[in-house]
């Protein structure tokens, strides 16, 4: 003999699975947030500097053509590990604002139809402070992503 379903079993099957799949998200979602506060970003390293980098990157609109851990245009490189592309050493301030200053100095500009790097006329501080925001990025636990080949 086949049992029958009835409308209140089958309110109590919807209610308890979305019960339980809710409960899932929001064990998954304090997951990821205690992951990425704890383990992904040392907070305690953000100096102003980083934070004034982080500014400039904004008011510039650099992630309209660079990516940085991803998110961003795909216009220009990745800037989210560029410091272990170049080969400096998390923690060399000078080092990370010449290859930075010196980098940003040679794109050539005014060649019609080439992708171009806009002269910003930063100054120096603005430099140290573009390249200390880069170097803590850096930083960040990513798992591996992006790669750090130079391609």
């Amino acid at each position: 003999m086949s049992e029958v379903m009835t409308k209140s079993m089958a309110r109590n099957i919807f209610y308890g699975g979305s019960l339980f799949f809710i409960l899932i998200f929001l064990g998954l979602s304090a997951h990821s947030h205690l992951y990425i506060v704890k383990t992904s970003t040392n907070a305690a390293t953000l100096t102003d500097s980083v934070r004034d980098g982080k500014h400039l990157w904004e008011r510039h609109g650099c992630i309209n053509c660079h990516t940085i851990l991803g998110e961003g245009a795909y216009f220009a490189p990745e800037l989210g590990n560029v410091m272990t592309r170049w080969g400096v050493d998390e923690g060399d301030h000078e080092g990370a604002f010449e290859v930075l200053k010196g980098w940003m100095d040679a794109m050539p500009t005014g060649i019609e139809g080439r992708r171009q790097m806009p002269n910003f006329g930063l100054t120096d501080e603005e430099y140290q402070a573009i390249a200390d925001f880069l170097l803590w990025t850096d930083t960040i636990r990513t798992q591996d992503w992006p790669p750090n080949d130079a391609g």
